[in-house]
């Protein structure tokens, strides 16, 4: 996929869902850098993975993200993302991105001397 691409580990025919960011979805690598590239996208940055379940050598992994668009806008983001085991290792095969438009568990942090 090119050094733009180094370290991302992918299917060929992985499906990005980006429509809860009004991305829309992307079928394919060539789909998914291109819409990548039609968003903007400046970087993209993933912590807190969690894999969770396996079942028939398939595993599902949650993480956080924060995405920056080409305009300067930063969206906190999670990824649910589907992991079949293939010969060369683990790789997504489905990526659903989630805008995160509360606080975690509706907490409003307050400050003091603020309301």
């Amino acid at each position: 996929m090119g050094d733009r691409d180094r370290g991302y580990s992918a299917r060929a025919d992985a499906v990005h869902d980006l429509s809860d960011v009004g991305a829309g979805t992307f079928e394919g690598i060539e789909a998914i850098r291109n819409g990548a590239l039609e968003c903007g996208a400046g970087a993209h940055h993933i912590t807190n993975i969690v894999i969770s379940g396996q079942e028939d050598d398939v595993v599902t992994a949650q993480s956080k993200g924060l995405l920056l668009m080409a305009n300067g806008s930063v969206t906190s983001v999670t990824h649910l993302d589907t992991l079949p085991r293939e010969e060369g290792g683990w790789r997504i095969s489905r990526r659903v991105i989630l805008a995160q438009r509360r606080p975690l568990g509706d907490l409003h942090l307050t400050y003091p001397g603020r309301h």
